[in-house]
Parts: structure tokens; sequence; C-alpha cells
């Protein structure tokens, strides 16, 4: 039985991880400014570039401008010449050979314009050779329609590449290539309350979001990012967020070109509490494959994408209807006073199937109090359940009872939210139930949603009642309506208790990274023995070991040590040491030891492994093997994985993972996510292990992660065999592999 060294982690774990030189993660906001960079160098906060002028500029050029007939330009001018109008613009058309465009008086070139431009809109084919010109001429944004680079394969990307570094030398900032006349479509300015603003690389997958304004949904900003060789989704995510107008923010990403990237932007607007709800093509790799093709970005491991999102509080859907009804909710309603859903209805049936997918999808539908029952049966009749679905039977909302019905459920303190599937038109009922739904919600702060069944999508209930309220959340399936609602609350929990973890992230080495350092040896994978050695510096317990290289030395270490022991071959090309023979276990005796050692030499001669020795390891049972790890991610860097270890690992992929930074409470939040977690509590009798212990790891992990950044290419410490709770965790073996 392994002797614990442990202690109690639960209230000493953030002094245990200081200790080992890394900084607690579960602290309040600190003091760090904008020019902040963590321990890697990186920064810790996102700017925010001042798009103003990109969205209403006081002056607009436009390259290439035509009014020819037939030509492809003609219809983007005269569409540019309209949105100037309308924003207040003052739009010049350029043009080396043309006179006037529209009747308005061309320039040869940007530079002999009247005026300093803040916004140039290129028609051109190759906007390379203007970069330079509109530089010299302070143009402070610039759009580019051109297509033909990353998108198409590796020639376009270079050349996307050279366009790219001329515009970071130039300070202009660009919008695209490869994007469309999105940014200068017709909002609508006469809707009013919070809004959507919206961001897509594909520029038709927005059309289904923007054209929510005839619904009487509010759009603020359509942002088509296209190639993005400089402006990214990132950008106007950190804009966006920063406008008092936007109430949520809607994207459609086919690939991110900077993971750190987006991860501050998400950062800043869940500081600011401003939701951000995104479908991410990708999930397959068809679908990975596919938005390759037509943005060229760099897709990245799903689940890692997945996870990164949920850490910092991006919702993410999968489809574009999911993505109007989602954000439409997050964006106009108020902060939720409770979490209990109450689903209303006029069947009994309908009622019971809406509650039982919702029930499913992890909202709480809390029984209504016996005195609430009570109230409601004074104006449904007494045989029909009101516990929660409440059932009205029909004609109770056909007369003065409906309303009193729908005030009585909102007054309840544990109802957050209310739930009305209509499944199909039933006038007069279903116009009476409709206008008592909007009239209620006008007076209440809690959210009224309501689920219009209709196909056909005509009915004045449907279109004038339900449409015309700006309070009323209207829904045309149970899915969205239960996806809406859940990301609702689901954002407002996460609202609650964010704290950024930028804020805590190390800004200095810690003694245990200088201590690594001299373990590292770039581009070898580190034998066994030098990988434990790296997991010792960062504090994380290994057995009592020794390597050895005769068998007379391998006894003297087993006495050493204490039997029963282990044997293992320790190398530096060595990954997978039992499929090879070469770990024996339970060994209880100087003679099993000295066996052992020669056939393990034997084995490892006979196989061609190099080998520095032969480790005599304590042997540990009776725990939990988990599996705890570093790997590189293309987009997002270093990532932390936690799992279930051993051979499980490989059989079941019961496995989390988080991007770093991250603190304590997400290192819990990973363990909750694994199917096998019901292990970790003890089961048929077996004792619980110490997650405490375990969190620990996965946070000295983490620091090692940050610090040492790609110069750790791999890390795998499995199994981490965690003891029973107060008897800590031992790392039995590991993998390293240096880049």
């Amino acid at each position: 039985m392994l002797g614990s060294t442990h202690g109690t982690l639960t209230t000493d774990l953030r002094a245990r991880v200081v200790a080992c030189g890394e900084s607690p993660h579960t602290a309040v906001h600190g003091t760090a400014t904008d020019g902040d960079l963590d321990v890697s160098g990186r920064p810790l906060y996102a700017p925010v570039p001042d798009l103003d002028r990109f969205f209403r500029p006081a002056s607009v050029a436009v390259v290439g401008a035509s009014d020819g007939e037939g030509r492809p330009n003609t219809g983007i001018t005269r569409q540019l010449v309209d949105w100037a109008e309308r924003v207040g613009a003052r739009l010049y058309p350029v043009h080396q050979t043309r006179e006037s465009v529209f009747g308005l008086r061309c320039a040869p070139s940007v530079g002999e314009l009247p005026e300093q431009i803040d916004l140039a809109v290129l028609l051109v084919a190759d906007p390379l050779p203007l970069v330079e010109e509109l530089a010299a001429a302070k143009v402070k944004f610039a759009v580019a329609f051109a297509s033909g680079y990353a998108e198409t394969g590796e020639q376009g990307a270079a050349a996307q590449r050279q366009l790219a570094a001329a515009v970071e030398r130039s300070g202009l900032r660009m919008l695209g290539p490869n994007t469309n006349l999105n940014a200068f479509e017709k909002i609508r300015d006469d809707l009013e309350g919070p809004a959507i603003a919206l961001i897509t690389q594909s520029g038709h997958q927005g059309r289904p979001v923007f054209t929510m304004q005839e619904l009487g949904i509010r759009l603020s900003h359509w942002a088509p990012t296209g190639n993005e060789a400089d402006l990214e989704t990132a950008d106007f995510i950190s804009y966006f967020a920063e406008r008092p107008e936007v109430g949520a923010i809607a994207c459609y990403v086919e690939g991110l070109k900077d993971g750190r990237s987006f991860l501050l932007a998400a950062d800043r607007a869940a500081r600011r509490g401003v939701p951000v709800v995104a479908v991410k093509v990708g999930r397959t790799e068809t679908g990975a494959r596919m938005a390759a093709s037509h943005t060229g970005k760099l897709t990245g491991a799903d689940q890692v994408v997945d996870a990164a999102m949920r850490q910092f509080g991006v919702i993410r859907v999968d489809g574009l209807d999911e993505l109007q009804d989602t954000s439409a909710l997050l964006a106009r309603a108020r902060r939720p006073v409770a979490d209990g859903v109450v689903v209303y209805s006029i069947s009994g049936g309908t009622g019971a199937h809406f509650s039982d997918l919702a029930t499913a999808a992890g909202l709480r539908l809390p029984r209504l109090s016996e005195a609430k029952q009570a109230e409601l049966h004074e104006w449904i009749p007494p045989y029909l359940s009101v516990a929660n679905p409440v059932d009205n039977g029909g004609h109770p909302v056909g007369d003065w009872r409906g309303r009193k019905i729908i005030d009585a459920i909102l007054a309840d303190p544990e109802v957050g939210v209310l739930i009305c599937p209509i499944t199909g038109p039933f006038p007069p009922m279903s116009d009476k139930l409709a206008q008592d739904l909007v009239d209620a919600a006008e007076a209440t702060e809690k959210p009224v949603c309501v689920v219009w069944g209709s196909p056909v999508g005509t009915e004045a209930a449907y279109r004038e009642t339900l449409l015309g309220s700006s309070r009323v959340a209207t829904f045309r399936t149970f899915a969205n309506c239960i996806t809406a609602v859940r990301a609702y609350l689901d954002h407002h929990r996460f609202r609650a208790g964010y704290l950024s973890p930028f804020d805590e992230a190390p800004r200095t080495p810690s003694p245990s990274f200088r201590k690594a350092q001299a373990l590292m040896r770039p581009g070898k994978q580190l034998s066994e023995h030098a990988a434990k050695q790296l997991l010792r510096a960062y504090g994380i317990r290994v057995p009592r070991e020794q390597l050895v290289t005769s068998a007379a030395a391998a006894v003297r270490a087993a006495g050493l040590v204490g039997y029963p022991v282990v044997m293992k071959a320790s190398g530096t090309q060595l990954a997978h040491k039992t499929e090879l023979g070469l770990v024996k276990v339970g060994l209880t005796s100087a003679s099993q030891v000295r066996d052992a050692y020669r056939e393990l030499t034997d084995i490892a001669r006979y196989e061609g492994v190099d080998l520095d020795g032969i480790l005599v390891c304590q042997m540990v049972e009776r725990g939990v093997e988990m599996v705890v790890g570093v790997t590189q991610d293309a987009l997002f860097g270093p990532t932390v994985t936690v799992g279930l270890g051993g051979v499980l690992v490989e059989v079941l992929h019961d496995a989390a993972v988080r991007v770093p930074p991250f603190g304590e409470d997400q290192a819990r939040a990973m363990l909750s996510e694994l199917r096998g977690r019901a292990l970790l509590d003890g089961v048929r009798g077996g004792p619980p292990v110490d997650v405490d212990a375990l969190v620990e790891v996965v946070l000295r992990v983490e620091r090692m992660a940050l610090e040492l950044g790609d110069e750790l290419s791999e890390l795998d410490i499995n199994p981490l065999m965690v003891l029973p709770r107060g008897q800590g965790a031992v790392a039995l073996d590991a993998l390293a592999v240096c880049r």
C-alpha cells in the first residue's frame, strides 16, 4: 500500500499549486492592462479594432467603379452608391479611363481624391498592387472582393500570404479577399430593442439571420469575413461585444484563422456578458474538407474546437435555423430570475410530449406547489393536471380565464420561462391564446416562448399577433425552442460565474519551468525515466523507482523500493512497452527480479531497442487508472486532456479536453463530462478516489503546457493511478516528446 503524502487537498489546492511555482486559477479578476503577455509571450487580452469608420464611413472610394451596361462591376457600384447615401457617406468612383460613373466624377487614383478616404472598395482582380497606394493615401479600410486565393489551393494560399504580408506592412485594415457585398446590405433602422450582429464566412449562410428583420428581429451589422487575410471573425466579435446596441453575436464559421485570437475575442464577449452563438462546420471529415476548400482555413480537431467554445461561453449550434432562433432569444430576453421552465398548453398530449423532450434536453421542469395548483384549479377543471405541464383543457383560453392562468404561472417564483406549444391554429381559441400570451409578456420580465406549429405560417395569430410582439419569442419547432431556451439559461449561468482565465494566466516562468528546461531534448522523445523527472519538476507524484543497468543493481533497487515491484525497459524510442513484453509486474523476490532483468534485456536486444536501463518501480494498486496529457492542436496550440486511462483510453475514447489557460472549475468540469465519471465516486463497493488530487495533476499539467508551449510536442501520463480519497494520485508511466 502506498503511503499518502497528498494531504487534504480541498482546502489546500491553491497553496500547493503556488508552492510548485504555479499561480492558482480561481482568483478574481486582476488589474492587468491590454499590453500584458502570458508566460509564453502571447497576448492576454483581445485588442478592439476601431471599426466605426468601416461600418459608418464618412468617405468611400470605389476602385474599378463602372456604370457600363452588362458589366459585373456596374451592379456592385450601384449598390454601393445607394448604401453610401443611406449611411451619409461621400462616395468617389475611381477609374483610370472613365470620366464619370453614375454622374459622379471619377478620379484616376485614390491618391488624387479631394479628401482622406475611410473605406476603399476594390473591384479589381488583383488588389495587391493597390495596397501601397492606399497606404500612402492613409486609407483606413479596404474591401477586396477578388477570389482565387486560399480557397483554391496552395498556389492561391501563397498569393493570399503575400497579400496579407503587404497589408500588415501598410497599416491598412482589409476585409477579404473572397468576400461579398453583405456588409453593404440595407439594414432596417425602424426596429427597436437589442440587436443581433452577424458574422459570416460564407455570405449566403447569413441570409436567414438577415431575413429575420422581416419578422421584427433587429439586426445591427453584417460582417462577411471571406478568407480573412487580415480582418477576421475574432476582430468583429471583439468590436461587436463593445457595441451597446448588440444583444447577441451570431456567427457562421467555416474555419478559424487563429485559435488564440478567437478565444481572446470570446473572452472579451464573456466579460461583457454578450452571448456569442456560432455554427461551426467541420464536425465530420467531409465537412472539414469542404470547409477548407471553401475558405482555405485550418479546421482543427473538432473536439478541441467544441471544448474551447464551451470553455469561453460560445454557444455552438448545428443549423442556421437554430442560429436564428437561439441568437434572437438571447438578444431579446432579459436575465432569468429562475431556471424553472413551465409548459402550458391547451392539450394534455402536447404538454406531455413537449415536457418529455425538454426534460431529456436537461431543462428543469419543477413541480408546481400544491398552493399554486389549487390556484390554477380555480379556472381549470379539477380533473386536469396542472402540476407542470399545465393542461387547461382548451375552453378556459377562450374567455377571461386564459389571461388569469398565464399570469398566475408567471407569478410563481420558481418559474423562469413559460413555454406554450400551439401545435396548430384552432381559431378563435388559438387567436385568443396568442393575444393573452403577448399581453402577459409585456407585463413580465420573464421570457414567454410560443411554438407555432402550423406549417402554413400565414395565420393572423402568428403573422400579426405573435410576430408583432417584441417580447414574445416565437418558434416554429419544438426542437429549436428547447435548444434556444437551454442556451439562454446556460448562458446566464455561465455569465454569473465567469472569471476570465486570462486574468490569472501566469506571466513569469516558475521554478518548475527552469528545472524542466534542463530536461528537454529538442526533437527527441524522452525515456520513461526522463519523462517522470519532468513530472517531478512540476510536483507531480511518481512511484519510488531506480534506473539500473545490471541484474545485481536491480535486486538492490528492489530491496530499497520495496516488494512487490514492477520492472520496465526504459529507452527514448519506447512508446508501447507492454506490447513488446517489456513490462513485468508483481515481482516478489530477488530471483524473480534477476530473471526479469535478463528477460527484459534479451527482448530489447532481439527487438533492436536501445535502452538507457531498466526501471525498478514501486507497485501501486487500488485506484482508478486515468490518463492526463498534452497535445498540440493546429489552431489552439497546447491542449490538455483527461480521461479514463490504461487500455480503456483506446477502447472507450472517454476523454475531455480544454485549452489553457483554465482554472480549477474547468478542471472539475472536465471530469463531469466523462461517461465513466461514476468510477471516481466508487462503484460496486469500491471506495471513492481522490478527485482533488486528480484535479491538482490536471492543473499542474496545464501549467507545464503553458510554460513549455510548443517545446512540448506531446505528454502522456498513462496510467495516472488515482488512489482512494486522501491518498493522492501517482503517475505510473509517462511519455514525453520534445519539439
